[in-house]
């Protein structure tokens, strides 16, 4: 079956938007958030126009409707993951208070002062503070997997780092600065090996490749809405549920209980113990609508496309003089982080903004990886399955007119 990219393209507003001095707009910021296809506006649309209620508690008509359609959402995301049960999908606000919820949660009852937690050296901030304030409260020790200058993992040594005192082993699943694919199953199989749960920061990887947590046997996992062509504040945590049934809840309020009284609350059941007050209840109804987008779409014309992309914009790029690519991994998503002699990579943002090509420079909430590499920071062109061949011709263009406008 082709893929047909430019029927794909109109199901995205954002794409006819103009960009500076109104050039016609090439989005690559897609690591920082995707667009959103008219199914999943419409969706939002919808509920606010139709089905404005606040859900499990009322037994009116509009109540249900809302419920129905929230709990139709977390049957779409188990679906989407392979979780065993509903019972494991907790909506969050995003991948970040994901991995919040795992270290307050499960890090603070079950992790105590000389246990081992172990991250990488490409972790995005998000998970490597919420450990560093477990350490602070707990006394465990962070254990850092080191990469090389492809960015790679160095597998070996993150053998080397495991022993009998790791308890919990959290990695990213692909670099949002460099594209790596890591080898999660083989990090996983390794860490229960050696007795220690693994939670899995996908909130790249969910958009670039299907993943199966039964397959993967990983204890948690966490992703982002808004990186999967949905709605921004809205995420999921999933976690097994022998080991959520183990925890304590994050946050107190209504929906997580079943009885409360002056002497004594009795928290309610999974997921609903870890889901208190009123969530974004039309943004997980738009995050199913963009799983059921992307699944329409298919994943396999979806990997092969991506896969033409990244070869082509590697090729291009590699015209381009003085330029250094910032990881080279044999596996990775189509992520171009780089740098140009000579230029910093806020110049080359603000430059290629005017030609109407939207990039992101910086760090990229990711500087143990530039003090890696000693820069402070690269230009990050990041692509979706909307993106062309003819963009990056475009942005390559571009970026030779930057070079002779610095000469």
């Amino acid at each position: 079956m082709t893929f047909d990219v430019e029927k794909i393209r109109k199901d995205f507003p954002n794409l006819s938007t103009r960009g500076r001095d109104e050039k016609p707009l090439i989005y690559f910021d897609n690591a920082a958030t995707t667009f959103k296809p008219c199914q999943v506006i419409s969706s939002t649309h919808a509920h606010y126009c139709h089905r404005t209620a606040n859900i499990h508690r009322g037994v009116h008509y509009l109540s249900e409707e809302a419920t129905a359609a929230y709990e139709s959402s977390r049957e779409k995301v188990r679906s989407f993951l392979n979780a065993r049960d509903n019972f494991e999908i907790i909506f969050t606000k995003g991948a970040t208070e994901s991995i919040n919820l795992v270290a307050h949660s499960y890090g603070r009852k079950f992790i105590k002062s000389g246990d081992e937690v172990i991250i990488s050296e490409m972790e995005h901030h998000s998970n490597i503070v919420p450990w560093q304030m477990l350490r602070e409260e707990t006394g465990c020790v962070i254990k850092v997997i080191p990469f090389n200058d492809q960015g790679e993992l160095l597998m070996d040594e993150y053998r080397k780092l495991l022993t009998s005192r790791t308890r919990l082993v959290s990695i990213v699943h692909v670099s949002n600065s460099m594209g790596t694919v890591n080898p999660v199953k083989e990090i996983i199989a390794l860490a229960h090996a050696a007795g220690a749960v693994v939670l899995v920061d996908a909130a790249q990887g969910v958009s670039h490749e299907p993943i199966d947590v039964q397959d993967w046997d990983c204890d948690f996992l966490a992703f982002s809405g808004h990186k999967l062509y949905g709605p921004t504040g809205v995420g999921v945590l999933y976690g097994k549920q022998a080991l959520l049934e183990t925890m304590p809840p994050y946050q107190g309020g209504g929906d997580m209980i079943l009885s409360v009284s002056f002497d004594k609350t009795i928290f309610n059941r999974l997921p609903f113990k870890f889901e208190a007050g009123t969530p974004n209840i039309a943004g997980v109804i738009a995050l199913g609508d963009a799983i059921s987008y992307v699944k329409a779409v298919g994943w396999e014309g979806v990997s092969a496309y991506k896969n033409e992309l990244l070869a082509y914009g590697h090729k291009l790029l590699e015209t381009v003089p003085g330029l250094r690519m910032i990881g080279t991994a044999k596996h990775k998503a189509p992520i171009f982080s780089f740098i140009l002699q000579d230029i910093h990579p806020h110049d080359i943002g603000t430059l290629i903004d005017r030609e109407g090509v939207a990039i992101r420079t910086g760090h990229h909430c990711t500087q143990p990886v530039m003090k890696h590499f000693n820069i402070p920071a690269t230009a990050r062109a990041s692509l979706a399955f909307y993106n062309t061949k003819d963009e990056l011709d475009i942005f390559v263009k571009a970026l030779h007119k930057i070079i002779e406008v610095f000469k």
